[in-house]
């Protein structure tokens, strides 16, 4: 035995002081950005069923909620919006008193320090459920983009600190930027969903948001989930256009994306942990099968490993109070 030539990996695990002296990956509190459903009506706090803990909210429901997420030290939110009437534009998303509008001038009278993202979309808004606008079956790119970047800027009036377009129309960054900046507000940053896979995780926000397409599917939009290179394209598009952050989603099955996305750009890197992620791990929970804590913690430090710099979560609320406990 004597003769072994071997390296001692383990001296730097030998107790909880040496390992943590050593650790090289951090969760903070700061890392998370809260994802808020909000819905026209009054006293409405509906449980989501494919997402236990997660609500719909509407306005008089919501203070208490943000103000729990304040009183936790999470630094943001993001807010999707459940409007009482849909049309084939999707007027409520562009609407000045539109429901998301609405939430956000809330939030920022109530506590300005809180940043409130928009998500910028028109899917939940539409009759037809679509990212965009329709001809026929035809999802119409061009034409989409003024919607977009008027709901934009409508957002931005309500109060929005970042505007955050998840549609994936060609151009759709540099459509906003324009119309935010003519608008007044080249201050306000997008937080572009930059790459964003035509997935099958994202079931349960279908539910949350109500926002399932009435025909068809998105994949003429969105990536395909086989595709790796593609999203170099995609991030170095909304880069060129004047996006702020990017957004990978989903983020579990495409840890190797986050990777390279932050092996090749500098801008700030957003990982989308989605609904499907979420209820996996709830639904493993409840029936006992997993410790839930362990695994959440474990599953968003995996993102942060592998280059996200924030986390849009619904564990949110959760993992503040575990990263106070430890």
């Amino acid at each position: 035995m004597t003769k072994l030539q071997f390296q001692r990996h383990r001296r730097l695990r030998a107790n909880a002081a040496i390992r943590s002296m050593v650790k090289e990956t951090y969760l903070h509190k700061e890392d998370l950005i809260y994802p808020i459903f909000v819905i026209e009506g009054e006293n409405i706090k509906n449980e989501v069923s494919s997402m236990p803990g997660v609500f719909q909210f509407s306005l008089d429901k919501l203070e208490a909620e943000i103000d729990e997420v304040v009183a936790l030290g999470i630094p943001a939110v993001i807010l999707f919006g459940l409007p009482a009437e849909k049309d084939a534009v999707g007027t409520g998303a562009f609407h000045d008193h539109g429901i998301v509008q609405e939430a956000t001038r809330l939030i920022k009278a109530r506590h300005p320090e809180l940043l409130v993202i928009a998500d910028t979309c028109l899917c939940e808004f539409t009759d037809h459920g679509h990212c965009g606008l329709i001809e026929g079956d035809q999802i119409l790119n061009d034409s989409s983009l003024d919607v977009l970047a008027r709901t934009a800027v409508s957002q931005a009036k309500a109060g929005a600190d970042i505007i955050a377009p998840s549609n994936m129309m060609d151009g759709f960054v540099a459509a906003i930027r324009a119309g935010l900046d003519e608008a007044g507000f080249e201050n306000v940053p997008i937080m572009s969903y930059a790459v964003k896979y035509a997935s099958s995780y994202y079931g349960p926000f279908r539910d949350a948001a109500d926002g399932a397409p009435q025909f068809g599917d998105r994949k003429s939009y969105q990536m395909d989930p086989s595709n790796r290179i593609e999203a170099f394209r995609e991030a170095e598009s909304d880069i060129a256009e004047g996006a702020d952050f990017l957004i990978v989603k989903p983020a579990l099955s495409y840890l190797d994306i986050i990777r390279d996305v932050k092996n090749n750009y500098t801008l700030p890197i957003v990982a989308y942990n989605v609904s499907g992620e979420y209820a996996m791990v709830k639904a493993a929970a409840i029936n006992g099968w997993i410790e839930e804590k362990k695994v959440v913690l474990e599953t968003l430090l995996g993102m942060k490993r592998a280059g996200s710099d924030l986390i849009i979560t619904y564990h949110a609320k959760d993992v503040a109070r575990w990263l106070e406990e430890k």
